[in-house]
């Protein structure tokens, strides 16, 4: 966002999920820079997962059916979003431990069964109770019956959408006088 000259309102607009916010007075130079940092960032993780009707919000950590929220646990969130970077294909107990509780041991509970049905309990809330799959053999993995893909879109109802659809003096194209502005 270019344009946005009081501090507390780029503060705000950071918090609500920009990527980046700056005052009208900024160098080509500078811009580029910036530029340069947020096509990186995104390149790193997407914000969002599609599975389905349920769309996944790695800044949230929540999973979201339908405009509303499940109220996922941390741990219910980093099952749900380990399971999404392999869909289909199962993932052990034990590889679940380091990549969701960073543990390198086995705890001498039964954690990890309990988050699943827990995680279970708020999918079949809104109708996606057969998304995590057992393996009988130890193991959890998604159903590739949904369809998966990372969102290409970016789903309704964000607040940073809201505050951007209700902004109407953004100029839609800026032109800079000479190369350092």
């Amino acid at each position: 966002m270019i344009g946005v000259d009081e501090p507390a309102e780029r503060a705000r607009l950071l918090t609500l999920g920009c990527a980046d916010a700056m005052s009208a007075e900024v160098g080509l130079r500078e811009l580029e820079a910036r530029a340069r940092r947020v096509d990186e960032m995104f390149g790193m993780l997407p914000r969002w997962r599609t599975l389905g009707a349920l769309t996944l919000d790695l800044f949230h950590r929540d999973g979201r059916h339908s405009g509303r929220w499940l109220g996922l646990h941390p741990r219910e969130f980093g099952l749900l979003w380990r399971l999404a970077d392999t869909p289909g294909v199962k993932v052990s107990c034990k590889a679940l431990l380091p990549d969701v509780w960073r543990l390198s041991h086995g705890p001498e509970t039964n954690s990890v069964e309990l988050h699943v049905s827990r995680l279970r309990t708020k999918l079949a809330a809104v109708g996606c109770a057969d998304l995590v799959l057992t393996d009988p053999r130890d193991g959890y993995c998604l159903s590739e019956e949904e369809p998966f893909m990372l969102a290409v879109e970016k789903p309704a109802n964000e607040a940073l959408d809201s505050y951007l659809n209700a902004s109407q003096n953004w100029p839609e194209t800026a032109v800079f006088e000479d190369e350092e502005r």
